[in-house]
C-alpha cells in the first residue's frame, strides 16, 4: 500500500510540473527533432542499476527556462550576437568595463533573477532526493536554478551570479543587496530591455551606458565581480578537487545540455574516463565529448529526463 501511494504520488507530480513548465519560453531551444522512444529505452537501461549518479548540466538544460545559451545553432548568443562575453582580464584592467558590465547586469538582473526551473532541473531534483538515485549535479550554469527546483548537494562549476565577490579580500555579499547599492547610486537608471543574455547582462548602447557608479569593497576598497568564472579565468583548485571527489564516488556520468565545447566541462568527462565510469550524453546536437559516450541521445532534456524519472520510479 505504501509503495503504490509513493507511485500515486510521483506520477501526480510529473504530470502536475510537464503542466506548469509548458508556460517557459522555448525561443532559445534549437530545432530539433523528437527523442527517440528506443533510446530512451536504451538510457533507462543504462541508468537501471545504478544508484550514485554523478550529473553534469550546461546551459541547454536552462534554454527550456527563457534563458539563452551561447552556442546553440540559430538562437544562441554567438549566432544572434556579434558581441562577446566579457573577458577576466578586460573585467580587472578597465573601470569603463567594470561600469559598463555592471550597467547591463544590472538592468537585467530582476528578470534573470525571477527566472524558474523546468522539467530537467525538477526532475533532476526527484532523482536526487525522493528516489536517491544521483548523488551529485556538477552544473556549468550560473542562474541557481537546480537550487530553486530543491536539488542539495550541488557544485557550481563556474560559480553563481547570486553573488558578488571582492578580489581583494574575503567579502561576499548576496546580488540581491548590491542591486540595492546599485540601485541608490543610479536612481536615474530606469531602461527596461525585453532581451537577456546567457549571464544575466543586456545590450546597452554607450550612451545609455553613461555615468553610470559603482561602489567598491565597503571593507578594503577593491573591486567586486560577480562570483562567476569569466571567460579567461579559472575555476578554483579546490572546486576541481570537489568534483574530482564526487566522479571518483560515483557509479557513471550522465551529461545534460552541455556541448562540452569549454574545456572546464569537457575535463570531467575525460576524468571519468580515466576513472572507468559509463558515460550517457542528452544533448540537442553533437557534443566535444560524444566519442567518449557509451551512449548519446540528441533531444532536448525536458523530454528525456522526465521518462528517466518515472523509470526510476518503477525500480525503486
Amino acid at each position: 500500500m505504501a509503495l503504490e501511494l509513493i507511485l500515486r504520488h510521483h506520477r501526480t507530480w510529473i504530470i502536475s510540473f510537464r503542466s506548469k513548465c509548458s508556460l517557459h519560453s522555448l525561443a532559445f531551444v534549437p530545432k530539433h527533432n523528437p527523442a527517440d522512444e528506443a533510446e530512451i529505452e536504451q538510457l533507462k537501461h543504462f541508468l537501471k542499476c545504478r544508484e550514485n549518479i554523478c550529473v553534469l548540466t550546461g546551459a541547454g538544460i536552462s534554454t527550456e527556462s527563457g534563458i539563452p545559451d551561447y552556442r546553440s545553432e540559430e538562437v544562441g548568443l554567438y549566432a544572434r550576437n556579434t558581441n562577446k562575453p566579457v573577458q577576466y582580464q578586460d573585467f580587472v584592467r578597465s573601470d569603463q568595463v567594470r561600469k559598463r558590465y555592471w550597467a547591463r547586469n544590472y538592468i537585467g538582473w530582476p528578470r534573470f533573477s525571477s527566472f524558474r526551473p523546468n522539467q530537467t532541473h525538477l526532475a533532476l531534483y526527484q532523482l536526487e532526493v525522493p528516489l536517491k538515485r544521483v548523488s551529485c549535479v556538477i552544473t556549468q550554469n550560473v542562474d541557481r536554478l537546480h537550487h530553486k527546483a530543491g536539488s542539495r548537494n550541488i557544485l557550481e562549476l563556474h560559480g553563481t551570479a547570486f553573488h558578488v565577490m571582492c578580489l581583494g579580500c574575503d567579502n561576499r555579499i548576496y546580488r540581491n543587496d548590491f542591486q540595492t547599492a546599485l540601485a541608490k547610486l543610479n536612481p536615474n537608471m530606469t531602461i527596461v530591455s525585453k532581451t537577456i543574455r546567457p549571464d544575466g547582462d543586456v545590450e546597452l548602447s554607450q550612451e545609455e551606458v553613461g555615468g553610470f557608479e559603482i561602489p567598491s569593497c565597503t571593507k578594503c576598497g577593491g573591486i567586486l565581480k560577480p562570483d562567476i568564472v569569466f571567460f579567461g579565468d579559472n575555476v578554483p583548485r579546490t572546486r576541481l578537487e570537489s568534483v574530482r571527489r564526487e566522479l571518483e564516488r560515483s557509479d557513471s556520468l550522465l551529461v545534460l545540455g552541455s556541448s562540452l565545447s569549454v574545456f572546464s566541462g569537457y575535463r570531467i568527462l575525460l576524468q571519468a574516463r580515466e576513472l572507468n565510469k559509463p558515460i550517457a550524453i542528452v544533448n540537442i546536437g553533437a557534443t566535444r565529448g560524444d566519442k567518449l559516450a557509451h551512449i548519446k541521445i540528441s533531444a532536448k532534456c525536458g523530454e528525456v529526463l522526465p521518462k528517466l524519472c518515472e523509470s526510476r520510479i518503477n525500480i525503486t
